[in-house]
């Protein structure tokens, strides 16, 4: 039986991974979670855990108006934090530590009409707060990295899944309101819920080490999404490229409109092989995740 701690308390992530670990590895794979809010967690022994699964963070909030007390905290939080969890976990005799890093090390998407494909030569140049926060724990966690702790690095592209939140549910809304959506051949790597808590299960009990980048086994169309939503929930949209001109024109315009656009249209996509390691993770497919999503 491995034992897993989770530090970082109600997440998506980390209370998808509990749930789903309980009913398929339950005889496996035992997960208890500890909140990093206070500092209560410092006292918590970890030397009973094999792998400890980093999942706190700041990530969803609004980096517009950014004051440098939010900047600090950004840093505090998903860098210093993370780094310190790790050094407990090592004095403390842990084989393997997981971060929650993100594909946003890599930057934004590329704008509407233009392509980008991560490969292994692709660099890391993150272009936000965020991105910058994970790539500078990414490094400091490495400086720890040796043959008896073993650290693993989640680079996952957007998650979704029932209750997740981000840019799904926003997309999923339009789905299920608009009569007509452009048709834009847009291409995104992302990762269904249950594909990455499977893809979590096997490196723990492989005990992993090394940079992963888990996705889905198709790239998504954003198009075709939210169309695949709208029949999922018996919903009639038209979905056309008679108004592929309104997200050309605003992905040139200056602010947050092109944000936006470029943010829904734009192309980030792993190279697929990339993903591939030496085990199944990818169980669901696009469709059957949006039926068991939307359902």
């Amino acid at each position: 039986m491995i034992r897993v701690l989770i530090t970082g308390a109600d997440s998506y992530i980390g209370v998808s991974f509990d749930e789903y670990a309980k009913k398929h590895y339950g005889t496996e794979i035992s997960v208890d979670t500890v909140d990093m809010r206070d500092n209560s967690w410092r006292d918590k022994d970890f030397s009973c855990y094999d792998a400890v699964y980093h999942v706190a963070g700041i990530a969803h909030v609004d980096v517009s108006n950014l004051t440098e007390e939010k900047k600090k905290l950004y840093y505090a939080v998903n860098t210093d934090l993370a780094i310190e969890a790790a050094k407990k976990a090592k004095k403390e005799g842990v084989k393997q530590f997981i971060f929650m890093s993100s594909a946003l090390v890599y930057g934004d998407s590329a704008p509407y009409g233009k392509d980008k494909v991560i490969d292994r030569n692709t660099i890391p140049e993150p272009t936000s707060i965020y991105g910058d926060s994970k790539f500078k724990a990414e490094a400091g966690l490495n400086e720890l990295s040796d043959a008896d702790f073993n650290v693993a690095i989640l680079r996952p592209p957007m998650i979704y899944g029932k209750n997740s939140k981000g840019n799904y549910p926003s997309l999923a809304k339009m789905a299920r309101k608009l009569i007509i959506f452009p048709n834009v051949k847009n291409q995104r790597s992302m990762l269904y819920i249950e594909n990455f808590c499977e893809f979590l299960c096997q490196i723990m009990l492989r005990c992993e080490s090394g940079i992963f980048w888990p996705q889905n086994t198709e790239y998504v169309n954003t198009s075709y999404m939210v169309k695949t939503i709208a029949e999922v929930k018996n919903h009639k949209i038209c979905v056309g490229r008679a108004f592929n001109w309104l997200v050309a024109l605003a992905s040139i315009i200056p602010g947050k409109t092109r944000t936006l656009a470029n943010k829904a249209f734009g192309n980030l996509c792993y190279d697929k092989s990339l993903s591939k390691y030496g085990f199944e993770y990818q169980i669901v497919d696009f469709k059957e995740s949006i039926r068991r999503t939307e359902g």
